[in-house]
């Protein structure tokens, strides 16, 4: 897992509601975790693009519902800057399910995926339809 260029403002908390941005057959998700956070006590722990939270599936098929998924942040709607000065938001929040070794769930993506997530997580790259 490669490092991010960009200084992302992490804003997304727990019980936060995304949307999946894959065809794995989940529509809606919920965080329940973010992982490898240095936190410090009674600190909520928040996440943004390019990062690796747990999910748990609210909306979807019937095989998916209520099963908790890794999965990675890939638009995140509160606007962050990259290395080069350039500040960018998305109109939603959304991320993509992953299995364990950080392969992806579906087999494409809908709508825009964010040029840090692609450079840190190259399988993702491979199947997103368009890269902001």
């Amino acid at each position: 897992m490669k490092p991010v260029g960009a200084n992302i403002t992490r804003t997304l908390d727990k019980e936060a509601v995304l949307t999946c941005a894959d065809n794995s057959g989940a529509q809606k998700l919920q965080i329940i975790g973010v992982k490898h956070t240095q936190g410090r006590r009674s600190r909520r722990e928040s996440a943004g693009v390019g990062d690796i939270v747990k999910v748990k599936v609210l909306k979807g098929d019937q095989e998916v519902m209520h099963q908790v998924f890794d999965a990675v942040i890939v638009r995140q709607a509160k606007e962050y800057q990259r290395a080069n000065g350039m500040r960018i938001s998305f109109e939603d929040n959304a991320a993509v399910l992953v299995e364990e070794n950080m392969l992806p769930k579906g087999s494409e993506t809908r709508g825009p995926i964010a040029k840090e997530v692609v450079q840190r997580f190259s399988p993702i790259g491979k199947i997103a339809s368009q890269v902001v």
